[in-house]
């Protein structure tokens, strides 16, 4: 791959996972339209335009960590309303090593966790209570790895990415159950938190302790 200097740089200065959720949550969220068109950017669209939504930040990180040795590993969530999630997923001591993720979200619970996770089910069970909102419920997950992509241009394209989306969108996800009693409570103390605090969104979840550190606009 052919990087520029600025990006060269960058990845020399993001060596690690939490380097890269660091300057992710720095970043200003890709709100899309309005006013604009959707977008689906590269690692090199997400250096150019100075912002990103959830996919774009896991693909950014793909790209900087596999320079680092990582492998490009995705993590899907499917959500009842459709509204998926998607996460940089890693293991802290390379092939046996505990998982954690880089995400970047509009929602707090939704960002990244420390490398803590004994499997990628574990991984993707935390972010279940958070997921709950006025209409999300996770229904599935799935770890992909974007090298089977093969020699399509996920990584530098100066293009929206869209394959990228649609081979997530197709691929099989494991199920993952929830009490419909459980999601109704979560969702009836969302309901109130949101009322009662109109312009914020809740951080009041179990396991707070092994989510990485939150954007500003978070806290």
């Amino acid at each position: 791959m052919i990087f520029t200097p600025r990006e060269r740089r960058l990845i020399a200065r993001l060596r690690t996972p939490l380097a890269v959720q660091r300057y992710l949550n720095a970043l200003p969220y890709n709100q899309e339209p309005p006013p604009g068109r959707a977008t689906l950017r590269s690692f090199r669209g997400v250096v150019s335009a100075g912002c990103a939504h959830c996919l774009e930040a896991a693909l950014f990180a793909a790209v900087v960590l596999e320079q680092h040795g990582y492998p490009p590993l995705v993590l899907s969530f499917e959500s009842i309303d459709e509204l998926d999630h998607v996460i940089f997923v890693y293991r802290r001591r390379g092939r046996w090593g505990p998982w954690g993720s880089v995400a970047r979200s509009r929602d707090p619970g939704l960002h990244g966790r420390k490398p803590v996770f004994a499997t990628p089910r574990a991984l993707a069970l935390s972010y279940v209570d958070p997921y709950v909102d006025f209409t999300g419920r996770v229904t599935g997950y799935a770890v992909v790895d974007l090298r089977a992509l093969g020699d399509y241009d996920w990584r530098l394209s100066e293009r929206n990415i869209w394959k990228v989306e649609r081979m997530l969108l197709d691929h099989r996800h494991r199920p993952i159950a929830s009490s419909d009693r459980r999601v109704e409570a979560l969702r009836a103390r969302y309901r109130a938190f949101r009322a009662r605090f109109p312009g914020r969104k809740p951080v009041y979840y179990r396991g707070r302790e092994r989510w990485t550190p939150l954007p500003d606009e978070c806290s």
